[in-house]
């Protein structure tokens, strides 16, 4: 099986630290967060790992090399320019005929080969994992009514929505939908295909996920990593 992990980008919101180092670089205990990615693929039957860099593409050539130390293989494209998370797929060339997509910078025990088999079964162009995360207005919400008097008054509220993983799966014509040389975020590829009339399925995982680009949930997986309790 094949995935695509998207490691270009240049971690402006873990600033400073990834002004000298790749976001994907970035430790979670003592062991950056792109391997723990590379581990994970490679114990849900992953073999085939394309990486997308940019920002300090050097260094993480340097360290992940062909693979071989992981026992997968890894090939790299490198944006010369900034693509956007969908954008960079063009660069990859042939792909199998369905495929996964991940940022570099997430942690999840998703099943990654069960994710993927099952869009593959789906029959859908695209397939998106999504989440629940709760978010909360930091502020007093007012609603007046049609006179301007009060009518209800919330203090921070909070409500709960699904939230994209950045785990996608692909079908090998989707990337067909991006032109090339095109900077195009995932958010309005599968938004294209589902104008052109093509399935785009959301996936729900229920389980663990971090984002490490934000600093609360980086904070967390180091917090786990320290204590053990991040199984590596």
């Amino acid at each position: 099986m094949q995935a695509i992990i998207l490691a270009g980008g240049k971690g402006s919101r873990l600033r400073p630290y990834t002004t000298v180092i790749p976001k994907p670089l970035m430790p979670v205990g003592n062991v950056p967060v792109l391997e723990i990615i590379i581990r994970s693929l490679k114990k849900c039957g992953f073999g085939d790992i394309v990486i997308s860099t940019g920002y300090l593409a050097g260094l993480i050539r340097a360290y992940f090399g062909d693979g071989g130390k992981w026992g997968v293989k890894i090939r790299y494209v490198n944006e010369t320019k900034p693509l956007n998370t969908a954008g960079a797929l063009n660069l990859v060339g042939k792909t199998d005929a369905n495929f996964l997509v991940m940022n570099g910078d997430i942690l999840a025990d998703l099943d990654f080969g069960a994710f993927l088999m099952r869009h593959e079964k789906s029959g859908a162009a695209a397939s998106v994992c999504v989440t629940k995360r709760k978010a909360v207005i930091e502020y007093g919400i007012v609603e007046p009514d049609e006179n301007w008097l009060l009518a209800s008054y919330s203090e921070k509220p909070s409500r709960n929505f699904f939230v994209s993983t950045g785990i996608y799966a692909l079908k090998r014509g989707a990337v067909s939908h991006i032109a090339r040389g095109e900077a195009l975020g995932m958010p309005d590829l599968l938004l294209r295909l589902k104008k052109k009339g093509l399935r785009v399925a959301c996936v729900p995982h229920k389980g663990f996920w971090l984002d490490i680009g934000r600093h609360e949930d980086y904070q967390k997986a180091t917090e786990l990593a320290d204590s053990k309790k991040l199984n590596k």
